[in-house]
């Protein structure tokens, strides 16, 4: 049977969905943009770098409301609305993962939700 995560470290969702979703051992987050879980309001001013670190802090909250963390991640996909951002978003992502990290797809998009530049949704494995 299917279990939801619900967090105020992160933000409401603001469509008809869950923050994560458990099935069996693996926890399904969805997209993150960078909404300050406090104001719902997106933060980073539009700098890409800011925005993934404020993403990475969200999903990092659900992980924890899951009793994971960033070592547990298996994959992640991130979205741009400009390709040309790979190497700042790249830089802040990095910085979470300690050892190998997770296999990843990241994919340029026409856009996003509320203007955000940057979202990421991970798939974490709880073994």
């Amino acid at each position: 049977m299917r279990r939801t995560i619900q967090t105020d470290g992160a933000p409401k969702a603001v469509g008809p969905y869950s923050q994560a979703c458990w099935a069996g051992d693996t926890l399904y987050l969805s997209g993150q943009i960078a909404l300050d879980p406090t104001t719902n309001a997106l933060v980073g001013d539009g700098n890409p770098a800011a925005e993934t670190e404020q993403i990475l802090d969200n999903v990092e909250a659900v992980l924890r409301q899951g009793g994971m963390d960033f070592r547990h991640v298996v994959k992640a996909v991130i979205y741009a609305v400009d390709i040309r951002d790979f190497g700042d978003i790249n830089a802040a992502y990095a910085t979470r993962f300690d050892g190998p990290p997770p296999a990843r797809c990241f994919v340029e998009v026409s856009r996003l939700a509320l203007g955000a530049k940057v979202e990421i949704d991970v798939v974490a494995y709880r073994a």
